[in-house]
């Protein structure tokens, strides 16, 4: 017959080595199970790098800035709450609607949950610019035929930069691929762009300058300002319009001071 080991039994001799042996195996086996994973994983994951966009403009570009399911987290989260687009009136700080810019989106609150002061910490150790002088991330939607015509993210009026602080730098996140238009364009930035590898999958609106394709996951940061401080006229930059499919993106902007307008604690 069987020997039954009953709950608080003691375990002893011949039967407690057989007992030790198989929790060893069965640790070992785990063990090695996750390190096989492990490697699989990092086999599998795309590694971040940068590439310099242009010396002139100081642009960058961060691939694989953002994870699938980072990019999903966002879209997820401000699907339900877009509303059309404004600008800033740069006489009064406040916001406009304009036909120049017709997206959708919202305002996630900075440190507003995990996930995302773990991209706005991502966001400071890939810039050098303290997570305390970024404003509230937005997420932006484009559906097709919806643009932002080129503009500058510094204000031009004396309202925000005296009262807030000066915009210095911009990190466009992309959110999902776009299968035709939707680019970043710099208009004025000096730059063969037929010389890009993908310049005849460009729009002919992304023709007209040096222009980034969207690309989920990957970041674009660019600076506003030049070294001496003065505003840099290159840092003109536009989105062109979707043509097929649609587009989604995250916006970090970021100032000369600490910015505490609608921090979450």
């Amino acid at each position: 017959m069987a020997r039954v080991f009953r709950p608080g039994q003691i375990i002893t001799g011949q039967s407690s080595s057989l007992f030790l042996l198989i929790i060893v195996t069965l640790l070992t086996s785990t063990v090695v199970v996750l390190m096989l994973l492990a490697a699989r994983n990092d086999e599998e994951r795309e590694k971040p790098w940068t590439e310099l966009l242009s010396w002139e403009l100081s642009a960058f570009i961060y691939h694989n800035f953002l994870s699938k399911e980072e990019c999903e987290y966002l879209i997820k989260l401000a699907a339900p709450h877009l509303q059309k687009s404004a600008v800033v009136d740069p006489r009064t700080g406040k916001k406009t609607f304009s036909r120049f810019r017709t997206s959708s989106g919202m305002f996630l609150r900075r440190g507003q949950d995990m996930i995302i002061r773990t991209i706005e910490k991502r966001i400071a150790n890939f810039t050098f610019i303290p997570v305390e002088h970024g404003e509230n991330l937005q997420v932006l939607h484009y559906e097709v035929g919806q643009k932002y015509e080129p503009h500058y993210d510094y204000f031009t009026g004396k309202f925000n930069s005296e009262h807030i602080g000066q915009r210095i730098a911009t990190l466009l996140m992309y959110l999902s691929d776009v299968e035709e238009g939707g680019e970043t364009v710099f208009p004025f930035a000096k730059f063969n762009s037929s010389s890009l590898p993908y310049y005849n999958g460009l729009s002919s609106c992304a023709k007209k300058g040096l222009s980034v394709k969207p690309k989920r996951g990957d970041a674009l940061f660019f600076w506003s300002i030049k070294q001496d401080g003065s505003e840099d006229p290159t840092s003109l930059h536009g989105g062109c319009p979707v043509i097929k499919g649609s587009k989604w993106s995250a916006t970090k902007w970021m100032r000369v001071n600490k910015f505490e307008y609608g921090y979450l604690p």
